[in-house]
Parts: C-alpha cells; structure tokens; sequence
C-alpha cells in the first residue's frame, strides 16, 4: 500500500513539472500595457555631484537587454541637478525620455553616464513557442526578471 502511493505521489509530482515546462513553453507572452512594457532606469540626484568627486556611480548597465512585445520600451528618468546625454537627446532634469524599439537588432548610443561613453542596447525578436520560449523564460528567471 505504501509503495503505491509513493508511485501515485511520484507521477503526480512529475505531472506537475511536465505541466510547469508545457506552460513555459507554451503561454502566450506580451504586456497587457504599454506601461508595463517599459525598462525603466532613475538617474537619481546627486548622480553628477557623486561623479565630479570621483566616486563611481552604476546607474545603466553596460548592456541592456529588450524584447520585442514584452520589454520593449527604454525610459530614462533623470532626476539629478544636470542634463544628460543619451545619443542625441538631452535629457534636462526632471525630464524622462522614452525610447521604443520595434526591430530586433544590437544598437550603440552615445551616452554621457558610462566611462566608456557608450551603452549598448540588445533588443531580441519575440520568441516563438516552444522551445524557444522555454530557453528565453529560463534565462529570464536566471536573470532574476519577472516571467511572462
């Protein structure tokens, strides 16, 4: 009696991640709105004053990762005392500046908040079902991203 339910239990467990993958695999992605589609990053004030005093100051990383139809919007939001550059936008304190993408491609913009000058932006295709989508939740939930 014992070994039997330890066998109903054993394929109920595996049900339930065979269904967990299935539905990684398979459930539709996307943003039910433009709002939540955006990658938000907050250039926080005090930002210039930290960095003239030779302080080295994270706000963007280096590389930035979109996809199209779930994250696909970058908005910068300075908040500091001074303008910044992104590519050829200013960006005046107490603006923001949103960017949509609607191609998949790498892009490199001129940016006034990394030492090297630039911030690389990767923007992937939205991935189809199957396997596909299974590799791009997965690597989602390594990042630490919410899954869609």
């Amino acid at each position: 009696m014992r070994l039997r339910r330890l066998h109903v239990v054993s394929v109920l467990l595996a049900g339930l991640v065979l269904g967990a993958i299935a539905w990684a695999a398979f459930a539709p992605l996307g943003a039910e709105s433009t709002e939540s589609r955006q990658q938000v990053y907050v250039i926080p004030k005090g930002t210039w004053a930290l960095r003239n005093a030779g302080t080295m100051v994270e706000i963007l990383p280096s590389r930035i990762h979109l996809t199209i139809g779930v994250k696909d919007i970058l908005v910068l939001r300075n908040q500091d005392d001074v303008p910044q550059i992104f590519g050829p936008v200013l960006i005046m304190p107490g603006q923001s500046f949103e960017l949509p993408f609607r191609m998949a491609s790498n892009y490199q913009f001129a940016c006034s908040l990394h030492t090297s000058g630039t911030l690389d932006i990767d923007v992937d295709p939205l991935p189809q079902a199957g396997w596909s989508r299974l590799r791009w939740r997965a690597k989602a939930m390594i990042d630490g991203e919410a899954l869609l």
